[in-house]
């Protein structure tokens, strides 16, 4: 079973990014910021990284850099889904070593879509 955590300040946000991966069979754990993602990723690494761009602590392009920086971390796929649309953020996000960046709000059927694609989850 993958598992796949999320991480994001807004409660709705993980909610909804849950409620699409649970129905698709994945284990799903969550964290309200970027400490708290760290940690749970680094006691134990989930298949996938949903991570919100815009929390309190440290961002995600911070959690980004610190896990890039560990080797055991280097090939985690980890997403960018964030409510920042502004004209470079999606290229920032990809040359900071997100494998994906999208933009809320999402279709829910193309970020189901996405996240088992990356999972590697058929259907």
């Amino acid at each position: 079973m993958k598992r796949v955590l999320i991480a994001d300040d807004k409660e709705s946000s993980r909610e909804l990014v849950r409620t699409v991966l649970e129905h698709a069979g994945c284990v799903v754990e969550e964290a309200a910021d970027g400490r708290e993602a760290l940690a749970k990723i680094m006691y134990d690494s989930p298949n996938l990284v949903v991570l919100d761009l815009h929390m309190p602590g440290l961002d995600g392009f911070e959690v980004m850099e610190t896990l890039r920086q560990n080797p055991q971390y280097a090939s985690l796929p980890i997403v960018a889904l964030t409510a920042s649309a502004m004209q470079g953020d999606r290229e920032r996000a990809l040359a900071a070593g997100f494998v994906d960046y999208m933009t809320k709000p999402v279709s829910l059927s193309v970020l189901r879509n996405r996240l088992l694609e990356l999972l590697g989850v058929k259907e």
